[in-house]
């Protein structure tokens, strides 16, 4: 596992063993950042639930002002630490070793997001209680964008209901990149263009 680009490219990251532990592939990740690359430059990013660190370092090394992870698993925050230490990161992140919902009321009011990314468990619905829980939240920027990793299959029929709106979805051979964004009630723009 690696950076991909940026100004850290090439750099190894230190992974996480154990059969739980499902690290996105080196060819997701830059499929992902290339769908996002405009995205990233300059913004806030919050990586939850975030294993070893390598989605907010990625989006690090290619010119995200700053990143907060949030990881409950002491062992997994421990290699993130080692990880943004190894890619001398320090200034541009924080690390929170706290449970996802514990963290997002933590920083209420102290930090808003251009982008959130979120791995939860798969089959725990953990990545809708977070979008529902940001929903009535002050994180989001008014065009946040929302990425969520999630098994294929997973039900994302609600998003409307809650205020969301699915932009776009790229689909893996046993997992999905949900692009979500708040609906835009006001101007009637649903297209959520990024």
């Amino acid at each position: 596992m690696r950076i991909i680009a940026g100004s850290k490219r090439r750099l190894r990251l230190k992974t996480l063993d154990g059969k739980d532990i499902r690290p996105t592939t080196d060819r997701i990740k830059e499929t992902l950042f290339n769908i996002i690359q405009d995205e990233v430059p300059g913004s806030y990013f919050l990586d939850l639930f975030a294993g070893s660190g390598q989605i907010g370092l990625e989006a690090v090394s290619r010119g995200a002002r700053y990143a907060v992870f949030v990881e409950q698993s002491k062992k997994a925050a421990e290699c993130i630490r080692a990880n943004i230490e190894h890619t001398k990161s320090e200034q541009e992140c924080r690390l929170l070793t706290m449970d996802v919902f514990a963290a997002l009321r933590s920083l209420e009011g102290r930090y808003q997001f251009d982008i959130i990314f979120m791995d939860p468990p798969y089959g725990m619905e953990l990545e809708k209680e977070a979008l529902l829980w940001l929903k009535r939240s002050s994180l989001l920027k008014e065009d946040a964008l929302i990425i969520a990793e999630a098994a294929l299959g997973t039900d994302v029929s609600y998003l409307e209901e809650a205020g969301y709106e699915l932009v776009k979805e790229k689909k893996y051979k046993t997992n999905v990149h949900l692009f979500i964004k708040r609906r835009k009630y006001e101007k009637g723009d649903l297209s959520g263009e990024f």
